[in-house]
């Protein structure tokens, strides 16, 4: 990692749909016009590239090594950024009603540094508005990721993920200083739970948060309402940059230099006894 303390982020909001081709160009857009603003980090939300009908997200699902993957790959190559494609429906081996619901990081080479695979599905009966089981057509993942980077150290999750405090706070005891949690979090719990959560991780970690939303219906036969806010949290809790209702981006200055800070002047993860918290121990 090189010594380079500071730099430019920004995550996405978009609506996506059934149509790819449509999702795949308001996700260019935008990515584009945060790199023209200098942003050397871009992430998109989950599901960037397919929302609609759960049983076709599957049936259209790819490797990493098919033709979403490398649309991708190709921008960062061609701006020399660090894309995160939040997430796409990932083919699953031996499977055939269930994919990955996984995020790829590139790097400005084009070169896949880095795949999360989310590992808490969505399975809820809130409301006859908010009713969903993301495990019939999701596959969950295993792993937690983190991979270093010359911007920063970064902790890798996905939407409902940010539920799961231990998740983060196992993520930033191997490293991170950056997470980012690309979704497409539904507007009845949105409005309630979005901001606190986000900021709760970024206060417990001591981490930056990038969160980039979907955003507004999507085509999935009326069952997705998205919340937006793509947010930018610093490791103080302090919301950086708000995207608001519509599609667009929010961009902020990461400093790797607040986080040391942040975590020099209240030591909470030497102060933690484990005794307490067994969840939290290595796995």
């Amino acid at each position: 990692m090189n010594d380079t303390s500071t730099f430019l982020a920004a995550v996405v909001q978009m609506g996506s749909t059934s149509d790819e081709q449509a999702n795949w160009e308001t996700a260019r857009h935008w990515i584009e016009t945060a790199a023209d603003r200098g942003a050397t980090f871009v992430s998109t939300p989950e599901n960037t590239n397919y929302l609609g009908p759960h049983k076709e997200k599957v049936k259209q699902a790819e490797p990493t090594s098919g033709a979403t993957c490398a649309r991708f790959a190709s921008l960062a190559r061609d701006r020399g950024i660090y894309l995160l494609l939040g997430s796409y429906n990932e083919k699953a081996p031996g499977e055939s009603e269930r994919c990955y619901n996984t995020s790829v990081l590139f790097d400005p080479a084009g070169e896949i540094v880095a795949t999360y695979r989310k590992i808490h599905l969505f399975d809820v009966d809130v409301s006859p508005e908010v009713r969903f089981l993301e495990s019939k057509t999701a596959v969950p993942g295993e792993d937690l990721v983190t991979v270093d980077t010359p911007l920063a150290r970064l902790g890798l999750t996905i939407c409902y993920d940010m539920r799961f405090p231990e998740l983060y706070l196992k993520l930033a005891r191997d490293g991170a200083e950056v997470l980012t949690v690309p979704s497409a979090f539904t507007l009845m719990t949105g409005k309630d739970h979005w901001f606190p959560l986000l900021r709760a991780r970024a206060i417990e970690t001591q981490c930056y948060v990038l969160a980039a939303a979907q955003t507004g219906r999507h085509d999935d036969r009326g069952l997705r309402h998205s919340y937006g806010h793509s947010v930018i949290i610093d490791p103080w809790g302090h919301v950086l940059a708000d995207a608001g209702d519509g599609p667009g981006i929010a961009m902020a200055e990461i400093d790797r230099r607040r986080v040391a800070e942040v975590r020099r002047s209240m030591p909470v993860a030497s102060h933690r006894r484990q005794i307490f918290l067994p969840y939290a121990q290595d796995r």
